[in-house]
């Protein structure tokens, strides 16, 4: 597997350990739709969250976060939308992104929420 993805799942574990630390259940990873993904969909109460999670090991071109494109977040909303018909939630929700940094053996984790809508 090329190193780029080993990076994205490290990321992603990160980014779930970090929601179930902030009291977060995570519902689904990698949830697909079409030619959209979401990275986690996590549920805190009555709040469905759904998470764009960017990794980087370096921050010479940017922040993880900066590299979240409008046409990303409208494939997530897209496939948000069906997962909410599909499991017929009638609550609040959400669209997060998660920023790890990987940088030797410093992690971050960066949680911006309110990211897109």
């Amino acid at each position: 597997m090329a190193q780029h993805n080993d990076t994205g799942k490290q990321g992603e574990a990160e980014a779930a350990k970090y929601l179930r630390e902030q009291g977060f259940e995570i519902m689904f990873r990698n949830y697909r739709y079409q030619h959209a993904e979401i990275d986690l969909i996590a549920k805190k109460g009555k709040l469905m969250v759904f998470v764009e999670v960017k990794t980087r090991t370096n921050l010479s071109h940017g922040n993880p976060e900066e590299f979240v494109s409008y046409t990303k977040a409208k494939l997530v909303m897209k496939a948000a939308e069906q997962y909410i018909f599909a499991n017929n939630w009638l609550h609040d929700i959400r669209f997060d992104i998660i920023a790890v940094t990987i940088a030797g053996s410093e992690l971050r984790v960066k949680h911006i929420e309110d990211a897109f809508y």
